[in-house]
């Protein structure tokens, strides 16, 4: 009798569900998006603020993921609007550079397309949105996993913080003079750049495409700007 129990007991366990803690831990099922450490999808009508993603390939060969820096709110729900303007298919993934490491090898094996709220891929031309609430702080990434984008420099940093560490960021006071969209270039007459120890003055500065196309000449606006790669460059608009 002792054993006919054992031997049940080890069947039920067998034909039990396995629960994994995150999206692909193991294995390719269903998953409880909740429980990563990047957060979990964000619920469309509580979005805090939009961020315009453009995915691309320049001509120097590199893969792009260009928008405004990442820099989140512990807690915050945001709203990537996301546009493929390059002419190959390209994904964007939102989790930890471990699991995004993971992931990528993954991925050199056998080019999956999966269906999770934390990712989306693109057609050339195409468009679409992710909309994640970033529950936990600490430095992840978005990334393209399709073989060989991730190493031409498809990935960027996303730093998610608490609302005080946010509050620091200072904004400058300018009017934009002319837009060089095809140069990636704006001239702004602006205040003080306190963060760069620069007075008031009209200067050029970089910026990328989604920031340029929120930009027109004559318009009043608050920004930020920081070096990058050696240039100035407007990091944040509001």
């Amino acid at each position: 009798m002792r054993n006919l129990l054992l031997t049940t007991s080890f069947a039920i366990a067998l034909s039990a569900p396995a629960f994994a803690a995150g999206t692909h831990d193991g294995g390719h099922g269903e998953t409880k998006p909740a429980a990563m450490m990047v957060g979990m999808p964000g619920d469309a009508a509580k979005v805090d603020r939009t961020i315009d993603v453009t995915l691309l390939e320049n001509d120097e060969g590199q893969m792009l993921i260009e928008s405004e820096p990442m820099d989140i709110k512990e807690g915050e729900t945001i709203r990537f609007n996301i546009t493929n303007k390059g002419e190959l298919e390209h994904e964007f993934v939102l989790d930890t550079v471990e699991r995004n490491a993971e992931h990528k090898i993954e991925m050199t094996k056998m080019d999956m397309e999966h269906d999770d709220p934390n990712r989306i891929r693109l057609d050339a031309g195409a468009s679409g949105e992710v909309v994640w609430t970033f529950a936990n702080s600490g430095t992840f990434e978005a990334a393209c996993l399709i073989p060989g984008h991730y190493e031409s420099g498809m990935h960027r940093e996303v730093a998610v913080g608490d609302q005080m560490a946010q509050a620091d960021v200072e904004y400058t006071s300018g009017t934009i003079k002319k837009i060089d969209a095809k140069a990636g270039k704006v001239t702004i007459i602006h205040g003080p750049l306190v963060n760069l120890d620069m007075p008031a003055m009209t200067m050029v500065f970089r910026a990328d495409e989604a920031m340029v196309a929120k930009m027109a000449e004559g318009q009043d606006i608050e920004f930020v700007a920081d070096r990058v790669k050696g240039k100035l460059t407007v990091t944040q608009m509001k």
